[in-house]
């Protein structure tokens, strides 16, 4: 999945750059496109045993996205939004300025949606901060100050030592606790750690723990919320644009807003909403012709879902090629998977894997009914998205799209044979040993046998809760590397392929922190695209 992310986010990014370390790319003489259609609707009616994972239907039917009204901004408002724009820029930019109180501006731009906005300013303005450090102003003195310092000089690529807390983290700890806002500044900063860097591990466990103590203290409700939400999920690993929809309304409760910043905020944010919408009506008509969901009807329909990764992935308005793009990608990926993981034989399998990595439309032939539409589905949309990068960035990516898919089919048909041979415990044995909870129990009962958290505990008998604590640390583990690469100067991408690719990590957790809000979307997740998608904020 991430190689077919990548390739897309990679081509469909404006003022797309070869990366130096790129391979030579074939040139195509063609440049027209090509269309098959499968009309066979029925399945395959032989002796073979079905699974099925038993999915809900979408709340999102095709009429109620195409109900959502276009609301274009009208002239006044685009020139209001020009006027609070350079509004804003001016205050980035001035040099009259304290340091601190900079910051903690681009902070606030930050998380209210409207850094993309400012990305030259900003990064001028985060340079200064070098100097600052340098010059040990401050830093011996306020340690929400240095922390923030810290956190925006790391999320803009400067390797920044962790060793500027090692005054405050000597300091008594009495001391440290009365400063709640430091203390969550450092939570905050924590979460930007490499690999090995043991006092920012430190940090996060001291901070986290008085943090979470704080009933005991008296400090104001919006700091109190702050902390909440910090603790939920840190800023670092939050989805940049619920993010935002959230802090318009946290910022607009404190004493000292900035009236000017919170309604150009707010603008913008539905300016970006009435963008979203019409990427994703477009998406909506598309998914209905391929008619994928009512073909397959084994398969999870989640077209929304599959936007919603994108937005979360990518939200600025530039890129909404990017999102329909990848929108196409996660909803094939979708189905594919539920081929593979629920439904398909493994000769079946095996077959579809073949004719992918041949690529030839001979080869449907070779395939069952079912999957003959599944094959077209997906030749059609790659050479459709190929065609589109010859035409737009003359690069011909049709051999890295089909070597993309074809190691990821292959990836599926290895969980595919490690399900069916592996002596999995039954549900009995789970429930009586109690290694896992009801609700675990529940996804191997639709058929899934091969995620992580299941193949730690087949692999290692021990119960959930030590499996996702496994996981937990994997995940963190691979966060600190993330890190590490964003601070290295040298990457052969574009900063915008990067940031993406790290949103990408992002929109994973949220998907997955509470449970499967992508093949079994509740309430919350519902709530998050209303919030992010369909709801402008008045």
């Amino acid at each position: 999945m991430a190689k077919v992310f990548s390739l897309a986010v990679l081509f469909y990014t404006p003022k797309y750059t070869k990366p130096r370390n790129a391979l030579q790319a074939t040139p195509c003489t063609h440049k027209t496109r090509h269309y098959f259609k499968c009309l066979a609707s029925k399945q395959t009616s032989d002796s073979a045993i079905r699974q099925s994972a038993n999915y809900k239907p979408t709340v999102w039917s095709f009429d109620f996205v195409q109900s959502l009204k276009d609301r274009p901004i009208d002239q006044g408002l685009k020139d209001k939004a020009k006027k609070m724009k350079e509004y804003v820029q001016r205050m980035i930019t001035s040099e009259k300025t304290e340091i601190l109180t900079v910051l903690e501006l681009i902070d606030d731009i930050q998380r209210l949606g409207l850094g993309y906005n400012y990305q030259d300013e900003i990064r001028e303005a985060v340079g200064r901060c070098v100097f600052w450090m340098m010059n040990n102003e401050g830093t011996t003195k306020s340690l929400r100050a240095t922390a923030l310092c810290f956190r925006l000089l790391r999320q803009h690529g400067y390797e920044v030592s962790q060793d500027i807390f090692k005054s405050f983290m000597d300091q008594p700890e009495a001391c440290l606790t009365k400063d709640v806002k430091g203390m969550l500044a450092l939570y905050e900063a924590s979460y930007f750690a490499f690999e090995g860097e043991h006092l920012l591990v430190e940090a996060r466990a001291f901070t986290s723990l008085h943090l979470n103590n704080l009933k005991e203290k008296f400090v104001s409700e919006s700091l109190t919320e702050q902390v909440s939400h910090a603790l939920e999920l840190p800023l670092h690993h939050r989805i940049p644009r619920l993010e935002s929809r959230w802090y318009i309304e946290a910022y607009s409760k404190r004493s000292d807003a900035n009236k000017i910043l919170l309604e150009y905020a707010t603008l913008d944010f539905n300016m970006v909403q009435s963008t979203l919408q019409s990427d994703l009506k477009h998406m909506s008509r598309w998914w209905k012709g391929l008619d994928l969901a009512n073909k397959l009807n084994f398969t999870r329909d989640r077209l929304m879902e599959c936007f919603f990764w994108t937005v979360g992935m990518v939200f600025e308005p530039q890129y909404s090629d990017l999102r329909k793009g990848l929108t196409k990608v996660t909803s094939l990926i979708t189905v594919m998977d539920d081929v593979y993981d629920v439904y398909g034989t493994l000769d079946e399998l095996e077959l579809f894997t073949d004719a992918v990595e041949r690529w030839d439309i001979k080869a449907v032939q070779t395939l069952p009914d079912y999957m003959k539409i599944c094959f077209l589905a997906l030749y059609n949309t790659v050479n459709d998205m190929v065609y589109d990068t010859l035409k737009e960035h003359d690069e011909y990516i049709l051999s890295y799209l089909t070597k993309a898919w074809t190691d990821m089919f292959k990836a599926f048909l290895q969980e595919k044979k490690w399900s069916l041979n592996k002596e999995t415990p039954t549900f009995k044995d789970y429930l009586e040993n109690g290694w896992m909870s009801v609700s675990g129990v529940a996804e191997l009962e639709r058929g899934e046998t091969a995620n992580s958290i299941l193949c730690v505990m087949s692999e290692t008998r021990v119960s959930e809760e030590s499996a996702r604590l496994e996981i937990r640390n994997l995940v963190e583990e691979t966060w600190k590397k993330l890190n590490k690469h964003m601070a290295d100067g040298d990457l052969p991408f574009l900063k915008p392929f990067a940031e993406t690719v790290i949103n990408l990590a992002r929109i994973a957790e949220c998907t997955y922190q509470n449970g499967d809000a992508h093949g079994a979307p509740d309430s919350k997740s519902k709530n998050r695209v209303f919030s992010l998608i369909i709801d402008p904020i008045y």
